[in-house]
C-alpha cells in the first residue's frame, strides 16, 4: 500500500503493471517451489519476454524510476535478502485501491475474477485428469474464450489502453494454464 501514490502520481503508470491473481500458481523463491498466490500481487512488467523489470536499462546499468522506485525496490538486496523477507506479503496493495471506484471497469474486473477463478480452474483440470472427460476441457476452453472476449471487448468497446489489461485482469488465462499443464 506504501506505493499506491507511485501510481497515483503517474511515477509508475499502471500499463508497466501486471496483476498476479488469487490462486495462480507462482514461484516462491524463498522454499524455491510453486504455490498458488493468496491474494493478488501487483508486479512490474518484464521487457518483452525476459524478466529484468522494465525499468531497468541494462546498457546503461540503472533503474529509470530509481528516485521513484516500489517499496520492494529500495528493500532488495541481493546479498542479504532480511529487509525484503520482513514485509513478504504484508499491506499488499491490490487493484481495488486503484481501480476500484470506476464503477462498470471494476465490475468486469470483479465478474471476470469470479468466472475465472484459479480455484475454479484447478478443480476443472484435476477432474479432467481423473475422468479423461472432454466435457471438462471444453469448460476450460470457454473460460479461456471469455478471458480473451473480455479483454478484446474492453480494448474495442471501452478504448482501454490495451496495455493496462495485465495489470486489471491478470495475465491471460491461456498463458498461466500452461504453468498448470506443464
Amino acid at each position: 500500500m506504501e506505493d499506491i501514490s507511485l501510481i497515483e502520481e503517474g511515477c509508475i503508470p499502471a500499463k508497466y503493471l501486471y496483476t498476479v491473481r488469487k490462486g495462480e500458481p507462482v514461484c516462491d523463491n524463498r522454499i524455491d517451489k510453486i504455490v498458488f498466490a493468496d491474494s493478488d500481487i501487483i508486479k512490474i512488467k518484464g521487457q518483452g519476454s525476459r524478466w529484468a523489470c522494465f525499468f531497468y536499462k541494462e546498457d546503461e546499468n540503472k533503474c529509470d524510476i530509481y528516485k521513484d522506485r516500489p517499496l520492494e525496490c529500495r528493500l532488495l538486496n541481493c546479498y542479504d535478502t532480511k529487509q525484503i523477507e520482513q514485509i513478504f506479503g504484508k499491506d499488499l496493495l491490490a487493484r481495488e485501491s486503484i481501480f476500484g471506484k470506476i464503477e462498470g471497469l471494476w465490475d468486469m474486473v470483479i465478474e471476470h475474477d469470479q468466472k475465472c477463478s484459479y480455484k475454479e480452474i484447478r478443480k476443472l483440470i484435476d477432474e479432467s485428469k481423473k475422468n479423461k472427460s472432454g466435457y471438462l476441457s471444453q469448460k476450460v476452453s470457454e473460460l479461456i474464450e471469455y478471458d480473451k472476449a473480455l479483454r478484446d471487448i474492453v480494448v474495442t468497446k471501452g478504448g482501454l489502453d490495451s496495455e493496462l489489461l495485465d495489470f486489471l485482469f491478470g495475465r491471460p488465462v491461456l498463458i498461466v494454464l500452461k504453468q498448470y499443464l506443464a
